[in-house]
């Protein structure tokens, strides 16, 4: 599949954003602190890019509002419905517990609720493609909910450097995450490369029963649209090396750095950032990748 920059930029962005608006709806940073205001300004800042940069890839993008109308069927129109509604609420609890200084747990506990749905919504959009094999698991939404986790997790240690409020248990509890959210990719990566295929040449054209079928010639001598977008591909040996990139990037340094970054002062909130900066560097790798190694069944046509 192609890697379209807007949608990567938009699955990235909205999951660390929607990551670090359930870490505050949970209540882990104290109330009534500008720190803590500044925090879910991030959040709401990261969310609205997302959405924003997902609007890039459409085709007509001032018909986006139409998704919003089949919500009963669409992962798609789900994760609108849910991205409008949680706004709000994650904007409203943002302000209450600034203002009154307390925590208003309800309201948080549904803004993190509301957050870790549109991140499922969000995955769901690949994860219910039959005709992608490699995104048609249960891994691809624990993947994006345990990214957005570990990455909001990351962030919220940086406004608990920042407040000076950094303690042993919160560093090791997010070290845990992003090891965590790693080791379910690498398990998303096995099975994407262990699994056969179940779209073949043979299957495609319906002539598998007579024998093995190969491709006299291609169905178009030109690139078309299914060439372009279904049929993107990455060498084996560029992916294995994008893979390891994105391993060191997004779990061993943000690992190391979070737990180095125990204690106060400057430097607890500069190795904070820099974690957060490598982690999202390795999720844009990974979903660049997520893209680039999926496989459509309409290439199987095409004798890929």
């Amino acid at each position: 599949m192609h890697p379209a920059a807007s949608i990567i930029f938009f699955t990235t962005l909205s999951g660390l954003g929607y990551g670090l608006a359930g870490a505050l709806g949970l209540g882990v940073l104290a109330p009534g602190l500008m720190s803590t205001l500044m925090a879910y300004g991030l959040a709401l800042a990261l969310i609205g890019a997302g959405l924003l940069s997902s609007t890039l890839h459409l085709g007509n993008p001032q018909r986006a509002w139409r998704a919003f109308s089949q919500w009963r069927s669409s992962w798609l129109s789900r994760e609108g419905v849910l991205a409008v509604i949680g706004f709000p609420v994650i904007a409203a609890h943002g302000w209450l517990t600034f203002s009154s200084g307390e925590r208003w747990p309800l309201l948080g506990l549904a803004a993190a609720v509301l957050a870790a749905a549109t991140v499922y919504c969000t995955a769901m959009i690949y994860a219910s493609l039959r005709s992608v094999q490699a995104w048609n698991t249960w891994l691809t939404p624990a993947c994006y909910l345990a990214f957005a986790v570990a990455g909001g997790g990351l962030l919220a240690l940086l406004f608990l450097a920042w407040q000076g409020a950094l303690r042993g248990p919160a560093v090791l509890a997010v070290a845990a995450l992003v090891f965590c959210a790693w080791g379910l990719k690498m398990a998303w990566w096995r099975r994407m490369d262990s699994e056969p295929h179940l779209s073949t040449t043979a299957s495609a054209t319906g002539l598998g029963k007579i024998g093995r079928v190969t491709l006299f010639e291609p169905p178009h001598m030109t690139s078309n649209y299914l060439t372009r977008e279904m049929g993107f591909q990455v060498a084996r040996k560029h992916a294995s090396k994008l893979r390891k990139i994105a391993l060191v990037l997004g779990c061993g340094l943000p690992f190391l750095l979070a737990i180095m970054s125990g204690g106060s002062g400057a430097i607890a909130v500069l190795l904070a950032a820099l974690a957060v900066v490598a982690f999202y560097a390795g999720v844009v790798t990974e979903r660049w990748l997520f893209f680039a190694e999926a496989r459509h069944a309409v290439t199987s046509y095409y004798g890929q």
